[in-house]
């Protein structure tokens, strides 16, 4: 890939800008119509206002007794007191999730064809619990109640660099014999794009079966409407998740999060990485973009196969066109050098468990020694600040790396909003000087590591469909915490400049941010 792009203005985004303007001023209208409404009615004669007034406590009790986090709870019962009608409203359109029970039921029907095609060998569980006995709890949670397997027979290789992942992707694509499955939340029809294109066209000449998925909420700043019609003509079978239609999808506020490419079930990649120029570094919004990413062969890619069918499936509109999933799922040759253990999983918001934060507090729970992350945004619920809290308070060694230059303004003055609380308990935090860091990582002790695309923030833990990849005591650990070593080395350590109270109203803005990061 070319170097020659270098640095642009962080508004220069070519493509459908109009749609991207279009689509948040109809959004805005719809909020600010919600919100009028609220106040005019809140206005009205005192048999009405009473009536506003039962139906905002009724609903304020039924959030709290939501299996949520107060942080999640706490700030809807103070709109819906506060602005009753509008509150009321909003909540329904933002707050319930936009889950519907024809939708859970979509899901539910597409995993319970897929799931018991990866079945688990009995065998590798009691071998991890000898190895590694207070990982093997997290292991059962995911085998048992998320129905994700774990692995042997497979090998892990670690990119610390989004170009490094993406041209080893390119490579293994080009040798593909049967199909190509990509999933991801953000492609930009631009250089890096093309290039993979190119590949998938050839392949798709050769008979090979190629399919590609992306999230319309991340690609909208990168792609024009006619992508798909384009795409389809090259060759490339192409469907895009949860378009946004302002004022009718009431689902819009989950979002395509993955980051998946299959090839030939026998290979997959996954990571913190989109297909756009950025992440690679042609582009510069945001100073040098800190990504990272795995690639697995082996026994384990069925799992990143089975994550890429279900949302494939399970969309209102697509017809479901897999009835022999098997088919897709072979039986991998094992690699000539097997260690440790594998365990890919996803996470879906339309159902109860809270996958992506249960994986991260078992971590931190479990750790002796360290427990390392990178995270491009930090809005963590209070369990999550007390497991971290009581980890640095027992003894571990707990780090956080976030951006040195951040993205999203409001979201970073968030996410610094946190640091007091986490520095007094005794966590550090570093901040990655070169630019923006938009790795997720999770590293305790030598022993696992998590690497994927769930974000330490309510909407990767809460709203989004996310996928991870835990690795047991392999040598891809090791390369993990030589990264974070050379990570930590790029990054001002922070935290002294948040270890004071500071003044009240600095105190009172962190309150008030803390506050709406449920809403965020």
């Amino acid at each position: 890939m070319s170097k020659n792009r270098t640095v642009e203005n962080k508004t220069d985004v070519r493509n459908s800008v109009g749609r991207v303007i279009s689509a948040f001023i109809a959004i805005f209208l719809q909020f600010a119509w919600v919100f009028l409404i609220g106040f005019f009615l809140d206005d009205v004669n005192q048999y009405i206002a009473m009536g506003i007034t039962v139906l905002s406590l009724i609903f304020a009790v039924y959030i709290y007794g939501e299996s949520k986090t107060s942080a999640m709870k706490t700030p809807w019962i103070i709109l819906i007191l506060v602005i009753p009608v509008a509150g009321i409203i909003f909540y329904l359109f933002v707050g319930l999730n936009g889950t519907t029970k024809r939708m859970r039921a979509r899901y539910r029907a597409m995993d319970d064809q897929i799931m018991p095609l990866l079945p688990e060998d009995a065998a590798v569980r009691e071998n991890l619990k000898a190895d590694l006995p207070q990982f093997a709890g997290l292991s059962c949670y995911l085998s048992m109640y998320v129905r994700y397997p774990l692995y042997r027979n497979t090998t892990v290789r670690y990119f610390r660099d989004a170009k490094e992942g993406i041209d080893a992707q390119i490579a293994d694509i080009s040798t593909a014999k049967h199909f190509v499955f990509m999933e991801y939340h953000a492609i930009e029809d631009a250089e890096t794009w093309h290039i993979i294109r190119d590949v998938l066209v050839e392949r798709a000449a050769a008979g090979v079966e190629v399919r590609l998925f992306y999230d319309d909420m991340g690609s909208i700043g990168f792609i024009n409407t006619d992508f798909i019609e384009r795409t389809e003509k090259l060759g490339i079978h192409c469907r895009v998740f949860n378009p946004v239609v302002p004022f009718l999808n009431l689902f819009l506020n989950n979002r395509d999060h993955r980051k998946i490419t299959v090839i030939d079930g026998k290979i997959g990649y996954t990571g913190g990485y989109n297909l756009a120029n950025e992440y690679v570094n042609l582009t510069h919004p945001y100073g040098y973009w800190k990504d990272t990413g795995v690639r697995l062969e082996g026994e384990a890619v069925k799992s990143l196969t089975a994550m890429f069918l279900e949302m494939w499936n399970a969309m209102p509109k697509a017809k479901q066109e897999d009835f022999d999933f098997s088919s897709y799922l072979p039986d991998a040759s094992a690699p000539a050098k097997t260690e440790g253990y594998v365990q890919p999983y996803a996470d879906n918001p339309t159902d109860k468990l809270r996958v992506g934060e249960d994986v991260y507090l078992s971590m931190i729970a479990a750790a002796r020694e360290r427990i390392w992350i990178m995270t491009p945004y930090l809005i963590i619920t209070d369990e999550m600040n007390r497991e971290l809290g009581m980890a640095a308070r027992r003894g571990v060694d707990v780090r956080i790396i976030t951006p040195g230059i951040p993205d999203k303004k409001l979201i970073y003055a968030v996410t610094r909003s946190y640091y007091p609380g986490l520095v007094n308990q005794g966590v550090k935090i570093f901040e990655f000087t070169p630019g923006f860091c938009h790795a997720k990582m999770c590293l305790v002790d030598d022993d696992i590591a998590a690497c994927g695309t769930i974000n330490f923030d309510y909407r990767s833990l809460y709203h989004h469909f996310e996928n991870g990849c835990l690795i047991y005591g392999m040598s891809a650990v090791g390369d993990i915490r030589n990264d974070f070593k050379a990570t930590f080395k790029e990054c001002r350590e922070v935290t002294g400049n948040y270890a004071t109270r500071g003044r009240f109203l600095t105190r009172f803005w962190l309150c008030l941010l803390r506050l709406i990061s449920g809403l965020l």
